[in-house]
C-alpha cells in the first residue's frame, strides 16, 4: 500500500479499500454527528456491512476508472477522506468531495488533501473540470473551494432534500487551465 505525505504534520492521504471496512466505520462512528450536518454518509454507514459495501462501491468506481476515494490518516488513524464522487475522463470531468471528523477538523487536511487529488486529476488523468458541490449552509466546505482557486458557478434553489428539508447547493469549479497558473504563481 502506498501513502502520500500531506505535510510535516505526518498526515498521510491512502486509498481507502474494502478490507478497511472496521477503520472506516470506527471514523464515521467517531464523527457521525458532525460529519451528518451536511452530508448523508452517516445515515448510509450504519455497521461493518455497510461500510463495506460503501467501499466495495468506490472499489468497484476505481476498477472502472468512475471514481475514487482516499482516506486522510493522521498517526494511523482514519480522520477523513476525499472524493472523486464522479470521474469522467472521456469528457474531462470530475466531481470531488470530501468530509472530517471533529478532531480533524482546522488543520488544514481537506484543502492539503483535496489540492493532492486535483492535481493528480488534472496533470495525470487529463481532467479539465473538476466540480465541488457544496451545501449553501456549508461554510467550512465553501471556504474550501475558494481556498482551492475555485470559482462559484451558481446555486440550485433548494435543489438537496436532505433530512426532510429543502437546501440551496453551490456548485464551485476550477479548470485546468487555471490550476495551473494557479500552480506556477504559488
Amino acid at each position: 500500500m502506498y501513502a502520500i505525505s500531506l505535510g510535516d504534520d505526518g498526515a498521510e492521504l491512502r486509498p481507502l479499500e474494502p478490507w478497511q471496512a472496521g477503520d472506516f466505520l470506527a471514523h464515521v462512528n467517531r464523527g457521525r454527528e458532525f460529519i451528518g450536518q451536511h452530508n448523508g454518509l452517516p445515515d448510509i454507514i450504519t455497521d461493518l456491512a455497510s461500510s463495506r459495501a460503501f467501499l466495495q462501491t468506490y472499489a468497484e468506481k476505481s476498477a472502472a476508472d468512475t471514481g475514487r476515494i482516499y482516506g486522510i490518516w493522521t498517526q494511523d488513524t482514519l480522520v477523513g477522506a476525499v472524493i472523486f464522487r464522479t470521474l469522467n475522463v472521456a469528457q474531462g470531468a470530475a466531481e470531488a468531495g470530501c468530509w472530517l471528523e471533529p478532531a480533524a477538523v482546522g488543520k488544514g487536511l481537506v484543502t492539503r488533501a483535496v489540492r493532492t487529488i486535483i492535481d493528480w486529476a488534472v496533470e495525470e488523468r487529463g481532467i479539465h473540470r473538476v466540480e465541488w458541490w457544496v451545501s449553501a449552509e456549508n461554510e467550512p466546505s465553501i471556504a474550501v473551494a475558494r481556498r482551492l482557486g475555485m470559482t462559484r458557478d451558481g446555486v440550485l434553489r433548494e435543489s438537496y432534500l436532505y433530512r426532510g428539508k429543502r437546501h440551496d447547493q453551490e456548485i464551485w469549479s476550477v479548470l485546468a487551465p487555471e490550476w495551473r497558473a494557479a500552480k506556477a504563481t504559488s
